[in-house]
């Protein structure tokens, strides 16, 4: 690989706050055309109204635009507890990225910028927000907080995640869920970005620390992170190809298409079993696919948050 590849590598994102800002305002723009409408200009100052509550501080002027009640937000109100969990084993740096854009992702990138949305909106409803991130190491932690100064350095060490590249790191994502699960003391609405990538034998170790992760009755939502084309489709040219483990360095040489339907069918039926053991544990398992958008991440909190009691 030449210096200047390097050198772009090194960047990683330019303006990850800019991005993250922009994948919140077009989703916020498309929420006009949804279920969400009436709730997605007003969302940073509001929220909605639960039974039960004082009717003081219903906002009657909204409640006529929208037929919806909501209430004002404070300055000093903190509702929601959030910490989000990144997966930076060398697997999730697939396909090898030299520049990061929102039309350019890999999977460590594309979890980083979803990350990085998800902060944005929750620092416009003054949540508090931790993050924890892992490879072959706890590689860093910071407990749930609100402050400008907290949320800027969550960002940096987001963006330091996509440069550092660890080289054939295997990691356990077992154990440091369960070192993760001990830290989380207050209820919390927690989000981990991972592809699933395991050895059968932690399969098993996994879903027993996401039963830890819900302990305290927190709200567990596990975006599955993939390049559908390549990971799932096995989408590759019919020419010989060597297909390398990220994780081990293990290779294989192979024309695509003598494995294609077999390894279509295997790689399915292990998704639909991961989304059967999520349905059984009441984790909340969504579907992110790297060639997409973030509509379905930041989706998914709207609807978890609203359910948040």
């Amino acid at each position: 690989m030449n210096l200047q590849s390097e050198l772009n590598k090194a960047e990683g994102f330019k303006n990850l706050e800019l991005l993250a800002k922009q994948v919140v305002e077009g989703f916020i723009t498309g929420m006009h055309k949804s279920p969400f409408h009436g709730f997605s200009a007003e969302f940073a100052e509001h929220k909605i109204y639960n039974r039960g509550e004082s009717t003081r501080h219903i906002d009657w002027k909204l409640y006529a635009k929208t037929d919806k009640l909501y209430t004002k937000r404070y300055d000093d109100e903190t509702n929601l507890r959030c910490h989000i969990i990144l997966d930076n084993s060398s697997s999730m740096h697939y396909p090898e990225q030299d520049t990061f854009s929102i039309d350019s992702l890999n999977k460590v990138g594309f979890s980083v910028l979803a990350a990085a949305s998800l902060m944005q909106i929750l620092k416009k409803q003054r949540d508090a927000v931790g993050l924890s991130i892992y490879s072959d190491n706890y590689d860093y932690y910071a407990p749930e907080k609100g402050s400008e100064r907290h949320h800027q350095m969550l960002l940096n060490h987001l963006s330091d995640a996509v440069i550092s590249r660890p080289l054939n790191a295997k990691t356990e994502t077992y154990k440091y869920l369960h070192e993760i699960a001990e830290k989380i003391h207050r209820r919390s609405m927690i989000f981990l970005f991972t592809d699933m990538f395991q050895t059968s034998e932690d399969e098993v170790k996994l879903f027993e620390a996401l039963r830890h992760l819900k302990y305290n009755k927190h709200e567990v939502i596990l975006f599955h992170v993939f390049d559908k084309e390549k990971e799932l489709k096995f989408d590759f040219d019919n020419t010989p190809k060597r297909f390398i483990d990220v994780e081990t360095g293990e290779h294989i040489n192979l024309y695509a298409d003598t494995v294609k339907d077999n390894y279509n069918r295997a790689v399915n039926d292990y998704f639909d079993a991961l989304r059967l053991k999520c349905a059984q544990y009441k984790i909340k398992y969504v579907e992110a696919d790297v060639n997409k958008n973030f509509n379905s991440i930041l989706t998914t909190y709207m609807v978890e948050r609203q359910k948040f009691g």
